[in-house]
């Protein structure tokens, strides 16, 4: 391999090929800690240019490609095996915005461009991109596409998929597609775009995105709700879309496990209700500057769900100090569950109305799986889409890494019968490749290695993630 280190060194400069241990450590193990392995090297292209001459020199080497953007993925789908033989290609260096372009509606931006930064160029120009992740100022354009990221904005804006319109893709030979047209109606074959969003690294390489900008909405009206349950969450999700319609662009919920970890163990935060609920539901209204009513709109919601039983208590965010408070509660969930010690994180989706029948059944069959296993719940009721993350029993860390396989699988099942899906935003990553084609038809397995084989004949691409080997 010592040729294709000079390769790739000529490719994008000496400096820029990671070989040593200290040098690739943050590369080859992913956010969770869980995913680790050995990287032949960690190469960082400037350009789509050195991008596409490094995915050249690795097809004719026959060297596999781990594409990684942020790296704050949670399956291991952008970190390498442990067989050393792996280039990690890491796309941190392409953090240029290429254009905004209000009128249209859309920002052209590199890959590696951190989620906060375009967020930020969008509020420059007045407007919005309305993606918000917690880990939006580490994780990149590039792996959001990668793995289709969802977020706390998908009932309004929907997933990542539908906020793009171009993309600028080196395929594995090291050609490149310049699809970053930017149009918003184009049927002149087939959507080359959307197979890629998704792929999780598998078909090549994104290197750039032109992605949907919106009018920005500067006005919010935020509250943390207690609820009694999760048939009591999904009621009051249909009472907000009645009474707030388009204007509704949050409704998260979260568990108590969850948030007594928060408030354990995430400095500053505290409960803004007075006394504790099984279950908390963050609704958060959104308009522009012109739209007046939206705290009546919010009042008006609320009012309603303590006189339907819907809800017990509320607090409504009166200066924009709350209302980060509030959000906080939330996003500091998937922190603060590393400081509690072993965690198997779920990402599953359902649909809305299964979502009460299948939390309480599921909570006692991990029990009979593991008992004292503690269910941290949380994610977003308007799509259907709940982290069921399991904290290990107290002291007990061993006994669910033990017993992970089990529980997963009785998850897994649970979902497969209810129509729904193991992975929702997440992606499948090395974690649940295999799991997946499992509950897949034949037919579907088929298709996705039909097109695996058309565009990475070789298998270089990501290997091992998405799909489990034939």
């Amino acid at each position: 391999m010592t040729d294709l280190l000079d390769r790739l060194r000529e490719a994008v400069g000496d400096a820029h090929v990671l070989t040593s241990d200290d040098e690739v450590a943050a590369h080859v193990v992913d956010w969770t800690g869980v995913h680790a392995g050995r990287a032949l090297a960690v190469v960082r292209p400037g350009s789509t240019e050195e991008v596409a001459a490094v995915v050249a020199a690795c097809h004719e080497a026959g060297a596999p490609i781990v594409p990684q953007g942020g790296n704050t993925g949670l399956v291991g789908g952008g970190v390498p095996d442990s067989s050393g033989t792996q280039v990690v290609l890491s796309l941190g260096r392409m953090r240029t915005v290429r254009d905004v372009d209000p009128v249209a509606g859309t920002i052209t931006v590199d890959a590696g461009v951190v989620l906060a930064d375009v967020q930020a160029a969008a509020a420059e120009a007045d407007r919005l991109f309305p993606m918000s992740l917690g880990s939006e100022g580490s994780c990149t354009i590039g792996g959001n596409l990668a793995t289709n990221a969802g977020g706390t904005a998908v009932l309004r804006y929907g997933m990542t998929r539908e906020l793009v319109l171009g993309l600028e893709v080196v395929l594995p030979d090291g050609r490149v597609w310049d699809g970053l047209r930017g149009l918003r109606k184009d049927n002149t074959g087939y959507d080359l775009t959307q197979l890629f969003v998704g792929s999780e690294g598998t078909l090549g390489v994104i290197t750039g995105a032109v992605l949907r900008l919106f009018p920005p909405t500067p006005r919010h009206a935020t509250a943390w709700v207690a609820v009694p349950s999760v048939a009591a969450a999904v009621s009051l999700l249909a009472l907000a879309q009645q009474h707030a319609g388009v204007h509704l662009s949050t409704f998260e919920i979260a568990n108590r496990q969850a948030i007594d970890l928060v408030l354990a163990h995430l400095p500053g935060a505290s409960d803004p209700l007075a006394e504790p609920s099984d279950w908390y539901v963050l609704v958060e209204l959104a308009g522009s500057a012109s739209d007046d009513g939206l705290d009546e709109a919010l009042e008006a919601v609320l009012g309603a769900a303590v006189e339907d039983g819907l809800a017990s208590d509320a607090a409504i965010a009166g200066s924009p100090a709350q209302r980060s408070a509030l959000w906080a509660l939330r996003e500091g969930i998937s922190e603060v569950q590393k400081v509690e010690g072993a965690t198997l994180k779920q990402d599953v989706t359902l649909p809305i109305a299964d979502l009460a029948a299948w939390t309480e059944a599921m909570g006692p069959r991990l029990q009979e799986v593991l008992p004292g296993v503690r269910p941290v719940t949380y994610g977003h009721v308007g799509d259907g889409n709940l982290h069921y993350n399991l904290n290990a029993p107290v002291g007990r860390d061993h006994d669910l890494r033990a017993a992970a396989a089990d529980l997963a699988t009785a998850i897994y099942d649970s979902v497969a019968a209810a129509n729904g899906s193991i992975s929702a935003e997440h992606g499948l990553g090395r974690t649940k490749a295999a799991a997946a084609a499992s509950y897949k038809s034949a037919v579907e397995v088929d298709l996705m290695r039909a097109i695996k084989q058309a565009l990475d004949p070789d298998g270089l691409m990501n290997p091992g993630v998405l799909l489990p080997p034939d």
